[in-house]
């Protein structure tokens, strides 16, 4: 049997839709979901294995996406998301009563992913979503409790099965953005 790494991701990675127009993110609550808008499609959409990412129950990780904070709007219900931890780099906003976060935002200018939220379009009903093309923190999951460490060789077994190279930081793409950020930052670079 599989190993189970999360709903979206089990049964395989679906494609997404070149030029996708984006769609409505709602969180779990039965009635008044907070409701958010994003315009246009994701990007750098993968499996996280970090401790602080929403993951559904059960589920080893997140899948996890981001986009220019300029195409998410919350639509609905926007007073009852709270701040998870304020005082973590990404400010998770999750809804008060079910708890899934909605989107996560970097208030930090100086750093690497200032301008970018980060989502889960698996709370869209909406399909054509850009598809994971990673898996990050893959290690932390056993911090988290999702696996034990002799797990894990049939956990990365299994990521690279659906596709998804798995890393124990973010994708060298991912990591080549930050660094560059970095030495532009310290002048080694031209701006």
């Amino acid at each position: 049997m599989a190993v189970s790494l999360h709903p979206s991701i089990d049964q395989g990675i679906k494609p997404g839709v070149k030029d996708f127009a984006g769609g409505t993110l709602s969180c779990k609550c039965g009635s008044n979901p907070v409701t958010v808008s994003l315009k246009g499609n994701v990007a750098f959409n993968h499996a996280c294995g970090c401790t602080k990412c929403w993951k559904p129950n059960g589920a080893k990780f997140s899948v996890v996406a981001v986009i220019s904070r300029d195409n998410l709007k919350v639509t609905a219900n926007e007073g009852k998301l709270k701040i998870v931890d304020p005082a973590a780099t990404i400010q998770r906003h999750a809804c008060k009563d079910c708890g899934v976060h909605l989107f996560g935002r970097i208030e930090n200018k100086a750093h690497p992913f200032y301008g970018l939220d980060f989502v889960h379009v698996e709370l869209s009903k909406d399909s054509g979503w850009a598809a994971p093309e990673f898996a990050a923190f893959v290690s932390s999951i056993i911090e988290g409790g999702g696996a034990k460490p002799e797990e894990m060789n049939a956990v990365r077994s299994r990521l690279k099965e659906l596709g998804l190279e798995p890393y124990d930081c973010l994708s060298p793409p991912l990591m080549d953005l930050i660094a560059t950020h970095t030495a532009k930052q310290k002048g080694v670079l031209a701006a």
